[in-house]
C-alpha cells in the first residue's frame, strides 16, 4: 500500500501540473482562437496524438494513403491528455486525434478552449484489468480498485463497474457519475483515483484498475482476451475521434484526412491490427 499511495501521490502532482499548463496556456489561447492565416496550399497539417492506436493508425495513413490525396502530415506524440487540447488552440498544431466527444466537451467547458469534434474513427473500450485475479467476481471484500481521474472517464469506470453488477449507481446517472453516486457497494470497494497514464503501472499494488484502451494496449495489455470485463461496442458514446480548432473545420487538410480515417482501408488496418482490441466505428 506504501507504493501505491506513492504512485497516487505522483499522480496527483502530475495532474495538478498539468492542469496548470492547461489552464495558463488555454487563457492566452483563447484570446487569439480562429486568428491564423489559412494554410497555403501543401502546407504541412501537423496533428497531435496518443502513441497508440491513434499514432500507428495516423503513421499508416501517412505512410501508405495520404501522399495519393496531396496530404503531408507531421505527427507528434503526447503522452497525457491535456497537452494536445492547449497546444491545437494555441495554434501549434492543427488538429489532433486521441480523445472522445464526452472528454473534449468538458475540456472546453473546464479551460473556456474552442476546440471542434470533425469526425468519430474508432473505439477503445475501457477494460477493468488485474495482475492478482481471473474474474469480476475474484474481487474481495474490501479490494481496491484504481479509477482515471478525469470527470468523463471516472464517471464511464463506474458505469462499466455497474453494467457487470460490481457496484450499483444512483437511477439516471448514467456516465456522469462520481463516486457519491454509488449507492451500492457490496464488496466495499476502495475507489483509488489516477491520472490516465499511471493506471498500467498501478496494477501491481491494486487488486484491479479501469484502463483506457490506447494505455492498456500502450502496456502491452490485449484488451479483447485480458480484460476481466469489457465495455460493448454497440450503442458506445466513447469513439475517439478528429478535432480542430474551431473554425477551422473547413480547412481542405483536414477534410482529406478526415476522408482516410473513414475510408475501408483505414478499417480494415484497425481489424487486422488489433483483433477486436480497437473497433472501427466510421469506415465507407
Amino acid at each position: 500500500m506504501r507504493r501505491l499511495f506513492a504512485i497516487a501521490s505522483a499522480a496527483t502532482a502530475l495532474v495538478l501540473t498539468l492542469g496548470a499548463c492547461g489552464s495558463g496556456d488555454s487563457g492566452t489561447a483563447g484570446d487569439t482562437a480562429g486568428k491564423a492565416s489559412a494554410p497555403a496550399a501543401g502546407e504541412v497539417l501537423k496533428v497531435g496524438v496518443s502513441p497508440v492506436p491513434h499514432g500507428q493508425i495516423l503513421k499508416f495513413v501517412k505512410d501508405e494513403l495520404a501522399a495519393k490525396e496531396g496530404l503531408n502530415l507531421e505527427i507528434v506524440e503526447f503522452t497525457d491528455y491535456v497537452q494536445p487540447n492547449v497546444q491545437l488552440q494555441d495554434g501549434e498544431l492543427g488538429a489532433n486525434f486521441f480523445q472522445h466527444r464526452p472528454y473534449l466537451d468538458d475540456f472546453n467547458a473546464s479551460k473556456g478552449t474552442k476546440l471542434t469534434y470533425v469526425q468519430d474513427v474508432h473505439l477503445e473500450p475501457l477494460g477493468l484489468y488485474s495482475k492478482k485475479l481471473k474474474a469480476v467476481t475474484e474481487l474481495a471484500d474490501g479490494a481496491t480498485v484504481a479509477v482515471p481521474n478525469d470527470a468523463t472517464n471516472l464517471g464511464r469506470s463506474l458505469k462499466l463497474l455497474a453494467d457487470n453488477g460490481v457496484v450499483t449507481l444512483k437511477e439516471g446517472v448514467g456516465t456522469a457519475a462520481t463516486e457519491r453516486d454509488v449507492t451500492g457497494n457490496p464488496k466495499n470497494l476502495k475507489f483509488q483515483p489516477l491520472e490516465a497514464a499511471q493506471l498500467p503501472r498501478s496494477l501491481e499494488d491494486v487488486d484491479a484498475a479501469v484502463i483506457n484502451g490506447n494505455y492498456a494496449l500502450e502496456a502491452d495489455l490485449k484488451p479483447a482476451s485480458d480484460a476481466l470485463v469489457l465495455e460493448k461496442a454497440e450503442g458506445n458514446p466513447y469513439a475517439n475521434g478528429l478535432v480542430v480548432a474551431a473554425g477551422h473545420e473547413q480547412d481542405p487538410r483536414v477534410a482529406k484526412l478526415a476522408k482516410l480515417l473513414s475510408g475501408a482501408e483505414v478499417k480494415q488496418f484497425i481489424e487486422r491490427t488489433y483483433s477486436g482490441s480497437v473497433v472501427p466505428v466510421n469506415a465507407g
